[in-house]
């Protein structure tokens, strides 16, 4: 008997309901994967309320580590006893048991544990593409990161500095500014104390960032926007300040012809090469120790709805893991 999370309407945290499921025997492609740790990640806020739509009633989270516990026909990728990952795009990793399709899953080196790699394997996927493959950044270059001592933040932290770039971050308090700095970050913005923008600029010598990565959304597009460099590109990768709406796109070309992008992951990993070159290079930079997945607190899974509460009221740090 598997326990599963399940929704049937969106809203807050509240809709995030536990019920008992007996799991049919795995089909064709298909895997049975007991969980041991589960990421948490903003998008799973994004698809409870509804910001992102998913079919209902549905399961939730996509990140996940566990061992394989049986194999439908079909399946030679993995074994049972193989110690696995995911990260999606399949939904449902809330829960201590599931089928998957094996085509979704991946081994887990001996030197990864089943919590780092919950901790990184969505995070540390999106910052490889987010830096190498969309903005492609070059060694040398001045990057603005927001929200850098987040989950995402402060990865893209480690890895910007790793390939050589110099680093802006912006955080909400002092104890985030002192993580941000353990991870890289060559300067460090209060933006509840101080003007991001106007900062970035003498940072800059009046010049602003040819790339952004800005993770919030809504509460800091006019920061990006007042921060880039002239053709400098925004990545807007995230909703935590909200969802940005309604861009004038004439306003690009009056703050210095600027681009901006709206990328997901799963269209940058589309097929199984560009996947597996993905994950190659995230287990590098992990074990060269450019990026280090912090964990920064942990919930037991069912306790997934005081997870997301946290993680909404902006009093996680780093990466949290939900423990099965």
């Amino acid at each position: 008997m598997a326990r599963v999370a399940r929704i049937d309407r969106i809203g807050g945290p509240e809709v995030i309901e536990w019920v008992d499921v007996t799991l049919p025997d795995p089909g064709p492609g298909e895997v049975r994967m007991r969980n041991v740790a589960v990421g948490l990640n903003f998008i799973d806020v994004y698809h409870r309320t509804g910001l992102y739509p998913m079919a209902l009633p549905g399961g939730l989270g996509s990140e996940a580590a566990g061992v394989v516990t049986a194999v439908g026909p079909g399946v030679t990728e993995v074994a049972p006893g193989d110690r696995v990952g995911t990260f999606g795009p399949a939904l449902g990793a809330y829960a201590t048991e599931r089928n998957v399709p094996a085509k979704i899953l991946l081994k887990l080196p001996d030197d990864i544990s089943d919590q780092t790699a919950a901790a990184v394997l969505l995070k540390g996927c999106t910052t490889e593409f987010l830096v190498e493959r969309c903005a492609r950044v070059q060694a040398g270059q001045t990057v603005l990161v927001h929200a850098a001592a987040g989950g995402t933040g402060h990865l893209l932290v480690g890895w910007l500095k790793a390939i050589g770039a110099t680093v802006i971050g912006t955080v909400g308090s002092p104890e985030k500014a002192v993580q941000a700095k353990a991870a890289g970050a060559d300067h460090v913005l209060l933006h509840k104390s101080e003007d991001v923008a106007q900062r970035v600029r003498e940072l800059t010598e009046g010049a602003g960032v040819p790339i952004i990565f800005d993770g919030v959304g809504m509460a800091t597009w006019e920061v990006s926007l007042a921060s880039a460099a002239r053709r400098g590109l925004i990545v807007s990768f995230g909703n935590a300040g909200g969802k940005v709406t309604g861009v004038d796109l004439g306003i690009l070309s009056a703050r210095g012809s600027l681009f901006v992008t709206r990328p997901t992951l799963f269209s940058y990993y589309v097929t199984p090469e560009e996947r597996q070159a993905g994950i190659d290079r995230v287990f590098a930079m992990l074990r060269s120790g450019a990026i280090t997945p912090e964990i920064g607190q942990t919930f037991a899974l069912e306790d997934a709805a005081a997870a997301h509460r946290a993680l909404e009221a902006g009093e996680t740090c780093g990466a949290t893991v939900l423990t099965v």
